[in-house]
């Protein structure tokens, strides 16, 4: 009959380690594939939405451009003295200077 208990006792455990493990793994999939997914959407639309006329900026495409007007969803990019072409807010993907910026604190110096 003790035989019985102990090995009843030793399942309700492994039980409770299996919960314990799906949990960090669930912890671990959300500090390092959610959060900084829903970090990056956040200072994206953040850029977007501070965008000002004069701004060099890159498409999401890779064209750079000067933005000549921003209207509440499309925006309009001087990409050469009278080469003008409107795209939608959305398609705007950075600051060229932030993008060499976030390089050169990447790259180690010697």
């Amino acid at each position: 009959m003790l035989t019985i208990l102990l090995q009843a006792s030793a399942e309700n455990t492994n039980v409770y380690a299996n919960f314990l493990f799906i949990g960090l793994i669930i912890l671990v999939f959300y500090f390092f594939m959610l959060r900084p997914q829903q970090k990056k959407a956040k200072d994206q639309k953040k850029f977007r939405d501070e965008l000002k006329r004069g701004m060099n900026v890159v498409t999401i495409g890779g064209l750079h451009g000067r933005l000549l007007s921003i209207d509440d969803d499309t925006v309009w990019i001087e990409v050469d003295k009278g080469i003008k072409l409107k795209f939608d807010k959305i398609a705007i993907a950075m600051e060229p200077t932030s993008r060499v910026n976030a390089n050169a604190s990447t790259e180690p110096t010697t």
